[in-house]
């Protein structure tokens, strides 16, 4: 029996908008670009931005892959960064491509949304996506969300337009989307199963469109050529590092489901709730969005979501509500299993931004199905909650804004190169590592490839730095002193790169990036080894001399302040 359908709107893919349609689209997007801009240029690299820039900045195309597989994520980010940096290494110019890609998806978010669910819902879709805080900051940033979720959003769009012209042509360009996500980042395996499975039912019956299937088939075969490559080469190869194990259970351990520990419902019903609190950056915001989230989908379940208001038009390629509802719930669905088998987080973290344009629909949609009337009062109380979620963001991100000012870097690399004299020994942890080398040494001070040591050396102008391992991404109060008497023991056993080391030279603690948590206890700590003022930039930045001497070993055994090792809730 074929399913009933929603009325489709006139304003589908083959129906031009109007001339107020397109300015008020165009202005909203105007206003994306801007908001996302503005981060980009004012905001000093975090230190995963850094660590991105540093995998990049190898000396050949080769070296840049191998660097890339070191990372957590598929390589395509650093391929590109390895091009992209030939002409300029700014911050601005580095968050470049993810500022435009994260603009981008907003307009695909909108075409899809237009096609199918109608004017009102895609201007109210168009909305949430550009400016949800999150998708703002990372849209802002060196990493590979903003291009997966450009690469999702031509999908969705894409597949609509492929659906209704019949054009392999369109297929194509869909599979090139999806290859895309696919080498962005592993979140892409469960919209990838999403996609195949709606577009299944949507070619269903495939002898009527054989030339379409063929061409959807074909590109099918390429994305699970990509998905077994690297599930069978590079995870493996993590695994073996412990870098996955590392994550799930430190900062990401509340993403992941622990038998034992909660109950099963619960912990799922929490955590989507959460997912909606991180793509708002509110916790009342969040769970209004759930509500909407949820009427929407009850609306497309009992076939209820009217688009009555707008001008009919009959056409057999339009989703059913209920296919269309699969497509909305499904990542949902592999997203709760996953979790509960421990194999990928649910929760208030980055790496659930692909679920974003799924909620964003179903949200949008819930809140246009509310009423047919009062379509105006609707989209200001929308303009409303996103003000609110900007401006007075709860919980507030990791790192404030305004302690993440180029100013304050400049302000600590400034006071380092004039305070510390050459031959000085500059120890860091890894994340800490990493934006000395970007904003201090002028190239990578941290290690990339293994074998990793505790503790390395590198080359910093007139000066050594001494960085931990990866495993080491954050120093912690109560096991530092043991990490400045390793220093210390670092530099008696030899000379630096470059340059003979006086083993009772200064010590300058560089203490930067996801610190806000742990600068407090460390500061303590860092009393009880000789230094009682450390100099700190902001929330984020601490910059401490210190002697080697016989006080660092003695201090071990002092009773440290309570501090939570390991790293951060937005650590690597």
């Amino acid at each position: 029996m074929k399913p009933s359908r929603a009325p489709a709107p006139a304003s589908s893919i083959h129906t031009r908008p109007s001339h107020f349609e397109l300015l008020v689209s165009a202005a909203v997007l105007a206003i994306a670009l801007i908001v996302r801009l503005i981060p980009a240029s004012r905001l000093f690299l975090n230190p995963d931005e850094a660590l991105h820039y540093l995998l990049a900045s190898q000396s050949s195309l080769r070296q840049a892959w191998a660097a890339a597989l070191t990372n957590a994520h598929p390589p395509l980010l650093i391929l590109l960064l390895y091009f992209w940096r030939s002409f300029g290494h700014s911050e601005l110019w580095l968050r470049l491509p993810s500022v435009l890609a994260g603009t981008a998806a907003c307009w695909f978010v909108y075409l899809w949304l237009r096609a199918v669910a109608g004017r009102a819902a895609a201007l109210l879709g168009l909305l949430l996506f550009s400016f949800s805080p999150s998708l703002i900051l990372l849209s802002a940033e060196v990493r590979q969300y903003a291009i997966l979720l450009f690469f999702m959003a031509a999908c969705l769009y894409l597949s609509e337009r492929a659906l209704r012209d019949n054009s392999p042509a369109v297929v194509a360009l869909f599979s090139v989307s999806l290859w895309g996500a696919l080498l962005t980042h592993y979140s892409a395996l469960i919209f990838a199963l999403t996609m195949g499975v709606y577009l299944l039912i949507r070619l269903y019956p495939y002898r009527s469109r054989p030339a379409l299937f063929a061409a959807w088939a074909a590109g099918q075969i390429v994305a699970l050529t990509i998905a077994v490559y690297f599930l069978t080469t590079h995870i493996p190869r993590l695994r073996e590092t412990g870098m996955v194990r590392a994550d799930l259970e430190s900062y990401l351990r509340k993403a992941v489901f622990h038998p034992g520990d909660r109950n099963p419902v619960e912990f799922l019903a929490s955590q989507t709730l959460r997912v909606f609190t991180y793509v708002f950056s509110h916790g009342l915001i969040g769970a209004l969005m759930l509500l909407a989230f949820l009427w929407g989908l009850a609306l497309l379940a009992r076939n209820r979501f009217s688009r009555s208001s707008e001008p009919e038009s009959e056409d057999a390629s339009d989703p059913s509500s209920r296919s269309f509802l699969l497509l909305l719930v499904l990542p949902f669905l592999i997203s709760w299993a996953v979790a509960l088998a421990g194999f990928y987080p649910l929760g208030a973290t980055r790496h659930d931004a692909f679920l974003a344009p799924f909620l964003v629909a179903a949200s949008a949609i819930g809140v246009a199905g509310l009423t047919r009337d009062y379509r105006w009062i609707k989209l200001l109380v929308v303009v409303f909650l996103l003000v609110i979620c900007n401006f007075f963001p709860a919980p507030p991100p990791p790192i404030r804004p305004a302690d993440q000012s180029r100013q304050w870097m400049a302000k600590a690399t400034h006071y380092l190169h004039s305070s510390s004299p050459a031959g000085s020994i500059l120890l860091t942890d890894y994340e800490s590592g990493l934006l000395l080398g970007y904003y201090f040494c002028g190239h990578g001070v941290v290690q990339v490839f293994p074998p990793l040591q505790p503790l390395s050396r590198a080359d910093c102008g007139n000066h050594t730095v001494l960085s931990t391992s990866f495993q080491e991404w954050k120093f912690a109060a109560d096991t530092f002193p043991e990490e400045l008497a390793r220093a210390t023991q670092e530099i008696t056993a030899g000379p630096s790169i470059g340059q003979s080391v006086n083993p009772n030279k200064e010590i300058w603690l560089f203490y930067a990036g996801w610190i806000n948590d742990s600068a407090p206890a460390m500061k303590k700590r860092l009393a009880i080894l000789g230094c009682a003022s450390p100099q700190q930039f902001g929330a984020n930045i601490l910059i401490c001399r210190l002697t080697p001497s016989a006080s660092a070993s003695n201090a071990i055994n002092k009773k440290p302040p309570s501090q939570e090792g390991g790293l951060s809730e937005e650590g690597k």
